[in-house]
């Protein structure tokens, strides 16, 4: 590749769109972010809704601020590629947005056709899917999540005017960008295998489709859903003719630059950190890592939910974690992905809410400190005056399950709610500070536990490759390491690993434009370009005494005691209730 070709990464996060313009060997030349509107129901908290226009007059935004501030020329970009969160975008054939609110404007052409991955309105739909037995949910960990796209699809049929929903197409997001940016829709193996019931080697199941109430989908040989006849297009590879007329000019990009097929945002967090090296002590400590090498390190990205991704070269079957899925970043290898709803955004929650909090922000402009360093010296303070060992012994009376949205992975309930158990009468600093700690716990503790139920079933992870907000905070990032038993490999830029790998995506793309490549081939070039373009990370290595690891071994054991008392309580209220 020339030494003036670059290409541009899309990122569409929970609530932001980010751009960055990457060098071929992996450094930000320029990026820029620029905020999402989420709609929500102030009568049903369920719902979380966006639209694609927002979206992609951001991603327009990131794109063309990328090009001014670096000077690049468009002509020396040579590909594009896009991530974003796993969200049902829905649109008519024409592209044009088609309204997803309830009440009378359901269906119609408008703004808001975005539901959120997090919108949870299609409870009743995902129990029907899970009552059918189908063998689509043996790829799904075997329970579908209503956070999926066939659940809201189905809610969509069941509350939107006949006439209305025949109009519809409905993409995984990434999906829907590559057919924004190409004006081709077709759909990645990524998205539909994901989250959209599309199942290894047979493809759409008609059975399925037509015993949960989308016969329609079937009788229309699933044009609505893209992928006719099974035609995919693998991580990276062309779309179409590359960017549209219309596309190039709202991009600021030339006319036919690739567009390479996209990922849902955790995998290209996969693209962008597995592959790395580390540092440790300031030097590079490891020889280049073969694909082989990439299962065993499981990729968390880590941002307002965390996501957890693991690649192995046979199907592993984990009751609660999604998949297998075969081919969703390489063909002939298959992936498990493993979530919890909410964790940044949990984080906030426990702050936010603790009469505390004021203070806290208050101490922190004083200080001219991040609140999370605050937190940590109010906790070292405490550690100090009571003479303990470890944070962890701090609050080994405290006991935080962190549920608040339900459960993804792995007991795949969203039912499942948080608890707390140890609470005194304290709504001061210190009070908050030993309730985020025990928030963090919590959080590494539910990685622990979907780390093991991974290994247990045939996976083989030994560490973890972070991305996202959460790997900025270090003393998590030690706990992470400590509660798992395991290193945690940083990433060099936390906020750019993601993105990094959208751009790994246009790289695909131009390079297979220019000679046609064979399986195995394709796999050797994405893996020799996240090699090539994922800078080195840091080492976190496990540092707990012998002390602390006891203790953490017994909150473990609590924490999953937790969960079996949580679903006993419930049973019990709901036979009181019959």
């Amino acid at each position: 590749m020339s030494s003036q070709s670059y290409y541009i990464g899309v990122d569409v996060g929970t609530g932001s769109a980010r751009a960055s313009l990457v060098d071929v060997n992996g450094k930000t030349v320029a990026s820029c972010a620029k905020d999402t509107k989420t709609w929500r129901d102030q009568d049903d908290h369920r719902i979380f809704e966006q639209s694609t226009n927002d979206i992609w007059n951001a991603i327009s935004h990131c794109v063309k601020t990328c090009l001014s501030e670096s000077k690049v020329s468009p002509s020396y970009v040579k590909g594009v590629g896009f991530d974003a969160t796993c969200s049902l975008a829905v649109s008519d054939f024409d592209m044009n947005p088609v309204t997803v609110t309830k009440g009378k404007g359901l269906g119609q052409l408008g703004d808001r056709n975005v539901i959120l991955w997090a919108d949870h309105r299609a409870e009743k739909e995902a129990e029907l899917i899970n009552s059918t037995g189908s063998v689509v949910l043996d790829y799904v960990g075997g329970t579908m999540s209503l956070e999926m796209e066939i659940p809201k699809t189905l809610w969509l049929k069941n509350n939107m005017d006949p006439s209305l929903f025949s109009r519809c197409q409905f993409f995984d997001l990434p999906d829907f960008l590559t057919y924004r940016a190409t004006h081709d829709n077709t759909r990645s193996v990524c998205s539909v295998t994901c989250k959209c019931s599309f199942v290894p080697e047979s493809g759409w199941q008609a059975e399925f489709f037509e015993k949960i109430g989308l016969k329609e989908l079937v009788d229309r040989e699933y044009k609505q859903l893209g992928a006719t006849k099974g035609q995919v297009r693998a991580a990276g590879s062309p779309i179409g003719k590359g960017l549209s007329k219309k596309a190039a000019e709202e991009l600021g990009l030339a006319e036919g630059t690739p567009v390479g097929s996209g990922l849902i945002d955790a995998y290209a967090g996969w693209m962008g950190t597995v592959g790395a090296r580390y540092k440790e002590d300031g030097k590079l400590v490891e020889n280049l890592p073969i694909l082989d090498e990439a299962r065993h390190r499981l990729a968390a990205v880590a941002g307002t939910s965390t996501c957890h991704i693991v690649q192995s070269r046979e199907g592993v079957f984990v009751n609660g974690v999604w998949g297998p899925y075969k081919n969703p970043v390489m063909t002939g290898w298959w992936m498990n992905e493993g979530g919890q709803s909410s964790t940044g955004q949990l984080i906030d929650f426990m702050l936010k809410t603790h009469p505390a909090y004021p203070r806290l922000v208050e101490l922190g402009k004083d200080q001219q400190k991040n609140i999370h360093a605050v937190l940590q010296d109010v906790l070292h303070a405490a550690k100090e005056e009571y003479k303990v060992e470890s944070l962890t012994e701090l609050t080994k009376d405290l006991h935080f399950y962190p549920d608040l949205h339900g459960n993804r992975s792995p007991i795949a309930d969203p039912q499942m709610r948080g608890s707390i158990v140890g609470i005194a009468l304290d709504d001061g600093l210190s009070d908050l500070a030993r309730k985020y700690n025990v928030t963090l716990e919590a959080i590494a503790l539910q990685t622990r536990h979907i780390v093991d139920e991974m290994n247990e079933k045939g996976h083989a992870i030994t560490s973890i490759y972070m991305s996202g907000g959460q790997a900025k905070n270090i003393p998590m990032m030690q706990l992470f390491a400590d509660t798992c038993g395991m290193p945690v490999v940083l990433p060099f830029d936390h906020a750019g690993a993601v993105v990094l790998g959208a751009a790994m995506l246009g790289r695909v793309a131009a390079e297979e434009v220019e000679k046609e490549l064979g399986e195995k081939e394709q796999n050797e070039l994405i893996w020799k370009i996240m090699v090539e373009m994922t800078p080195p990370g840091t080492i976190v290595k496990p540092a707990a005494s012998t002390k602390e690891k006891k203790l953490l071994e017994a909150k473990y054991k609590i924490f999953r005691e937790q969960i079996e008392i949580q679903k006993r309580w419930r049973k019990e209220m709901e036979n009181a209730a019959k």
